[in-house]
């Protein structure tokens, strides 16, 4: 017995010395407040959708690490101030084995063009040429400052035409793309998983398999942190900051973001198709009270839609917390008595409790505001419809470049999905945008940018409230996770041990 003894630990020590001393996970779990609302990169262009999205395609560009870069593109040329040549890498294939070319890059784009989700992304494009194979010509009806830049964005993902023309509702539920994560299932409401795609032309990813939790409390979120339930998770509610910070088996990550917070007024309905009343709402909210009390400092009163760190930010003051001004608006525009309506908002914690707030604030100035809170898919269908008075939206400038939100924020053309849930429509605001995306000349673009805000500051269609800073936590034992501006994080290097 003694002997069997000794053998038996000579054993054990064999296998200790063959099994590292941190093994890492071959699972990662990570949790966010929202499903995704589609599968399909073209019509998917809310963060939680692109955020799972993000590791199934890629794009043209690339912008990690804040540089454009090629992703796809191996190289490019401008031939002229309409035409960019595009040399595509020859070692791409798609999930299901088909190889990635010219073909699914001309249909990928003219597709996401012809989407009222994603279009304003990508048509500035007139046309996509095929070369040969392996190359293409982007063309432009008129010069277009930030091409590459858009051609960067996850919604100007590039698909497999022929998987897609095959069955496309199919694909929308079962996608495929040239990622470095392929799609496994998706329970709605509940979880996505994915397995790493070894074929993937940069490597295979660190970690074998992803799961997203959706864990609409963000309380909730921090306790499955803390149980070990999940490894990584986004938007940590601010008053829990202090408690993941102070917690020597979790680890906390915070970048300075790219999102506006606002409220989106339907201009196409009393009394908000008066300016007066839009104006005094604005008077009427109190920005720096909101960040201080519910985001507990995280964020900056905001006067633009665009956050500072954007090109063409034009810095316009926020408007100030004014209730005998707010109230002498309401009188000037016939509302001495104030008025009801409802304000929308989707079931995120953080979202109701800003709106709350609002509620509050408005009822000093005699404007009744009751909060409907609804599930984040029905409120974007609800609102592109244009069925709301007000709404509470987030918006990120994930180009950086202010065409991405001015153009599908404020162009007539832009009017629901796209982006213009304020439903303005004026000449003057659609001359500037245009001016502004169709020059290359950084001046001229500042200039429209900084002559649009003046419009937008007195018609204020939207209510600019604050610009946020991004978080995410996670367990002590994950590296390799890099925080994304725009909110877009990549999971291909992440380790878990």
């Amino acid at each position: 017995m003694k002997k069997l003894l000794v053998i038996a630990m000579g054993i054990m020590m064999v296998l200790s010395m063959l099994v590292p001393a941190h093994a890492a996970k071959d699972t990662l779990v990570f949790a966010q407040g929202a499903d995704v609302t589609s599968m399909d990169p073209h019509i998917g262009k809310e963060t939680p959708a692109i955020m799972v999205t993000n590791q199934f395609f890629d794009t043209l560009m690339t912008t990690e690490g804040g540089e454009v870069e090629g992703q796809i593109a191996e190289s490019w040329e401008f031939l002229s101030d309409t035409e960019i040549q595009f040399n595509l890498r020859k070692d791409i294939t798609f999930h299901d084995g088909s190889k990635l070319t010219a073909e699914d890059v001309k249909f990928s784009l003219d597709r996401a063009i012809a989407s009222t989700a994603v279009a304003y992304i990508v048509n500035f494009i007139s046309e996509v040429e095929l070369v040969d194979e392996y190359t293409v010509i982007v063309r432009t009806a008129k010069p277009y400052a930030a091409a590459l830049r858009n051609l960067a964005h996850p919604s100007s993902a590039i698909v497999p035409k022929a998987y897609v023309e095959k069955d496309e509702e199919f694909f929308r539920l079962n996608p495929v793309g040239s990622g470095p994560y392929k799609f496994l299932e998706w329970k709605q409401g509940d979880s996505v998983k994915m397995v790493a795609f070894d074929a993937y032309y940069a490597g295979a990813p660190k970690t074998k398999f992803v799961t997203m939790k959706v864990v609409p409390e963000a309380a909730q979120r921090t306790i499955a942190l803390e149980t070990g339930e999940i490894d990584l998770s986004t938007d940590i509610l601010a008053n829990d900051v202090a408690r993941v910070k102070g917690n020597d088996k979790l680890q906390f990550f915070e970048v300075p973001g790219l999102s506006c917070w606002y409220i989106s007024m339907n201009t196409t309905k009393a009394p908000f198709d008066n300016k007066l009343v839009r104006q005094a709402i604005r008077y009427a909210i109190d920005a720096p009270t909101i960040i201080d009390a519910i985001m507990y400092g995280a964020g900056q009163p905001a006067g633009d839609l665009i956050a500072p760190d954007v090109f063409g930010y034009a810095g316009d003051e926020p408007y100030p917390c004014d209730v005998e001004k707010a109230k002498e608006l309401l009188k000037e525009a016939g509302y001495e008595n104030g008025f009801t309506c409802k304000l929308w908002v989707n079931d995120n914690q953080i979202r109701v409790e800003v709106c709350q707030a609002i509620q509050g604030m408005l009822m000093d100035v005699g404007i009744d505001a009751s909060i409907d809170v609804m599930e984040f898919g029905s409120f974007i269908e609800r609102t592109s419809k244009g069925e709301h008075d007000m709404a509470y939206f987030g918006w990120t400038t994930s180009t950086a470049d202010a065409d991405y939100t001015y153009y599908p924020l404020t162009h007539s053309s832009q009017k629901g999905a796209p982006g213009n849930r304020s439903f303005i429509a004026m000449p003057e605001v659609d001359k500037l945008l245009e001016e502004a995306r169709s020059s290359t000349d950084e001046a001229v673009r500042k200039a429209a940018y900084a002559a649009l805000e003046d419009i937008l500051q007195d018609e204020s269609p939207n209510a600019p409230l604050f610009y946020s800073t991004l978080n995410a936590a996670a367990s002590k034992g994950l590296s390799g996770f890099v925080m994304d501006p725009a909110g877009y994080h990549k999971l291909e290097n992440v380790v878990v041990e």
